[in-house]
């Protein structure tokens, strides 16, 4: 190919990548605009499981001007990318399709979809299952005479903090499973290797989560579960491989 074409050949791609950004773009848009209205409750719904263990009458604070206002507006951005994500996704997949060759097709679809689903078990795990029980944990430590309230925009931060790490704990079969598949590491030392895996899940906790036992076995438990999963998916591929 001569420098023109190739010239040519980049600049289309960039004016691909350009219109499958916009078309994202647009779709976060559209859900964002149709959830705006929504945003106080939206936000109460986030703030729920922290509500619910406060005091009879406890409630949170807003330190900033603005932040009555930003906070909510903020969640319904997170709440939009997450709506429109299966768009965003799909953006994204007809923009490499082209280049990838047909096994490679074969492989890169269901580890996509596997990610983000498993992306949002976290996420779902993190509202239902760790928040409640931090929570409860946090409150039975205040002391008495101290009025537990928290600023909107920290607990925002602090919840999608955790939202991140959860959902990224929960892509631990996927990695596990590329590393079999690209011939990395098999089954078997997979198997050697769990004492390890199970250490630096408890490492990775205390760091992420807060100073609390209760929340560190919160993280690292499903962490060393889905590894499990991950080696008992492994193998079932090196057993189809080898057939």
């Amino acid at each position: 190919m001569n420098p023109v074409d190739q010239q040519e050949s980049f600049i289309s791609h960039l004016v691909e990548l350009r219109n499958r950004l916009i078309k994202s773009l647009l779709a976060v848009l559209v859900v964002f605009l149709c959830l705006v209205w929504w945003a106080q409750d939206l936000y109460a719904m986030l703030a729920a499981p922290l509500l619910a263990v406060l005091p009879q009458g406890g409630q949170m604070i807003a330190t900033d001007v603005v932040g009555v206002f930003l906070v909510p507006i903020k969640v319904v951005a997170w709440v939009s990318l997450l709506v429109a994500m299966p768009v965003v996704l799909y953006q994204a997949w007809a923009f490499v399709a082209p280049g990838l060759y047909a096994h490679e097709k074969r492989l890169a679809l269901p580890v996509m979809l596997a990610s983000c689903v498993l992306f949002v078990l976290g996420m779902g795990f993190a509202y239902f299952v760790f928040f409640p029980g931090m929570f409860k944990v946090m409150a039975s430590f205040t002391p008495h005479g101290v009025a537990w309230m928290t600023d909107i925009d920290k607990y925002l931060s602090f919840v999608m903090g955790m939202f991140l790490a959860f959902g990224a704990a929960f892509e631990v079969p996927v990695v596990v499973v590329l590393l079999v598949i690209m011939g990395v590491v098999n089954s078997q030392k997979l198997v050697e290797a769990r004492r390890y895996v199970i250490v630096g899940a408890f490492v990775v906790a205390a760091v992420v989560t807060p100073p609390d036992v209760t929340s560190q076995f919160m993280l690292a438990v499903p962490m060393c579960l889905l590894y499990e999963v991950g080696i008992i998916v492994g193998r079932m591929l090196e057993r189809r491989r080898d057939a």
